[in-house]
């Protein structure tokens, strides 16, 4: 049985997501730009991006003050609950600013660094993910479920590109090594959509360099609560170097491919 705590994080991330889904779906400006950069000029951040932000942390610290927050956008605060929001207001900017469907809203719950809850809320796709520690994954409150394990060389694959030139080229090499492995390698440009996907059997796998906690944190929980595996280089869980999710048949010749070709350095 969940308890009373999880059942109110969740109730709020979905509030949460629900809002700035429908903020970032129906606010977007037809003149929307470029409001800064990050990493490299094709690294962006568009005002949608901000004014999501605001709307989620503005909901949940009225709601529960003393949690923390840690926000792509610059929301970051230790709180005194131990609970801390791990929160990607828009994950796929590039493809929100191109008018592309592939986006989400990204929030997850931890307390005392265990993530509780994780809900994604694909507003051009009216998808809803949410999973809950030890409850299973939801879209749209239907349990999912990940893919009965291919072979490899049958497995659909999805991965993205980090936004600098040096680590993009390498990336880049190493996708060309793996695609004579695999059924065939996608790029849909979230990775927050992608790890639901996998979740919801559209994936065999998914893997990337070059993610933070707030990408990672709420599709992560999903496609675990799906049956996928989920980790990074072997032997450690998914981070900065590397973030690997997939079907477990395929979770670990993939890892071990990767290791091989190095995807994660230069």
């Amino acid at each position: 049985m969940t308890d009373p705590l999880t059942t109110e994080l969740l109730a709020l991330a979905l509030e949460a997501a629900r809002r700035a889904g429908e903020l970032l779906r129906d606010g977007r400006p037809a003149d929307l730009g470029v409001a800064a950069t990050k990493s490299s000029p094709i690294d962006v951040v568009t005002e949608m991006d901000i004014a999501a932000e605001k709307l989620i942390t503005g909901f949940l610290a009225e709601n529960r003050p003393d949690d923390g927050f840690l926000g792509e956008e610059g929301a970051s605060s230790a709180g005194s609950s131990g609970v801390r929001w791990v929160i990607d207001p828009l994950d796929g900017t590039v493809n929100y600013l191109y008018g592309l469907p592939t986006w989400a809203v990204s929030i997850a719950a931890e307390r005392d660094g265990v993530t509780l809850v994780g809900v994604v809320e694909a507003p051009m796709r009216r998808e809803t993910f949410r999973a809950v520690r030890g409850g299973g994954a939801y879209l749209n409150d239907r349990p999912v479920s990940c893919r009965p394990t291919p072979p490899l060389d049958q497995a659909l694959v999805s991965t993205g590109f980090n936004y600098v030139a040096t680590v993009r080229t390498h990336q880049a090499a190493v996708a060309a090594r793996l695609i004579p492995q695999l059924r065939d390698i996608r790029r849909g440009g979230s990775a927050a959509v992608d790890l639901c996907d996998v979740a919801a059997g559209r994936l065999d796998g998914y893997y990337e360099r070059g993610l933070h906690p707030w990408d990672l944190a709420a599709g992560e929980l999903v496609a675990r609560e799906a049956g996928a595996l989920t980790g990074g280089r072997p032997g450690a869980p998914a981070d900065g170097d590397l973030a690997v999710a997939a079907t477990p048949g395929v979770f670990e010749p993939l890892q071990a491919l990767l290791e091989e070709y190095g995807a994660w350095h230069d």
